[in-house]
């Protein structure tokens, strides 16, 4: 009995260390998004999401290892960087590395579900230290950037799951563009069938975290959990949404059946820009 318990526990241990090196298994995955045949330039896009700075699988100088060499036009952070007030230091060195890849339309972020269990003061001080390392935070707003010589609209939808998106306020005066969004939880274009965007950018699944056999934990996470689109491309009212899998992790530090994902998004920008829809 003894002898079994013990096979046991190396299994347990063996299978637990697996599960861990997993999180150090960082995929780079590069997305290619062609919105027409016409005539079209490429924005090139660095998404990073669900960093959870608490866990995170990368360090500062790793990270600028693995992006030193790529083009990047833009980069969006879609929210969850932590959940502690510690933690909030330990993001400096990230946006430093990121400042060091001097993309020129900047770089964006939204607030996640984790970021918001921050109280009031350490919310506005992260917020704060985001901005003064260069990174626009948005919240249900817009913003134009001019990407030779086409107009796109960067539209930052603030934290679905916990009831601070405010669709309306985030398309206000939106102009004739290309219409790009970040947000944290992706079950926002489950309403946005009257909101036009050209491609949406968001995180909050981890891409389960912990697979085995399915993502079953996340059944309470929203509606498109139970359409089985918990990671990677999808379209929804005929327009195409990626979810990243996260950097970081959340609760144990491991994962089953998911990787921690950098991604690399090529977005086909034509002069033929759509206008967007109002509210119905």
């Amino acid at each position: 009995m003894i002898l079994l318990f013990i096979a046991l526990l190396v299994v347990l241990l063996y299978l637990f260390n697996r599960a861990y090196k997993n999180t150090k298994d960082i995929i780079i995955n590069r997305i290619e998004i062609n919105q027409t045949n016409k005539q079209e330039s490429v924005l090139n896009i660095l998404q990073l999401s669900d960093m959870h700075l608490e866990n995170i699988s990368i360090t500062p100088d790793e990270l600028h290892e693995k992006l030193k060499d790529e083009t990047i036009d833009l980069i969006v952070l879609t929210g969850d960087f932590l959940d502690r007030k510690r933690t909030i230091p330990k993001l400096i060195p990230y946006l430093k590395v990121l400042n060091k890849l001097d993309v020129k339309y900047g770089m964006y972020a939204v607030f996640g579900n984790h970021d918001y269990v921050l109280r009031k003061d350490d919310l506005n001080n992260l917020k704060e230290i985001l901005e003064v390392h260069g990174c626009k935070v948005m919240q249900n707003e817009n913003k134009v950037i001019s990407f030779e010589g086409r107009t796109v609209n960067i539209i930052g939808i603030d934290d679905y799951s916990t009831g601070r998106s405010d669709l309306e306020a985030s398309f206000a005066n939106i102009t004739n563009g290309t219409n790009l969004v970040i947000t944290h939880d992706p079950n926002i274009v489950l309403n946005m069938k009257n909101y036009h965007f050209d491609y949406l950018m968001a995180g909050h699944f981890h891409g389960g975290q912990i697979c085995y056999p399915k993502a079953y934990h996340l059944v309470k996470m929203g509606k498109l959990v139970k359409m089985n689109m918990i990671k990677g491309m999808h379209i929804q009212d005929g327009k195409p949404f990626y979810i990243n899998e996260g950097l970081g992790q959340t609760g144990i530090n491991i994962r089953i059946g998911s990787r921690p994902e950098i991604t690399l998004h090529q977005l086909s920008i034509s002069y033929n820009n759509h206008e967007s829809l109002p509210a119905s």
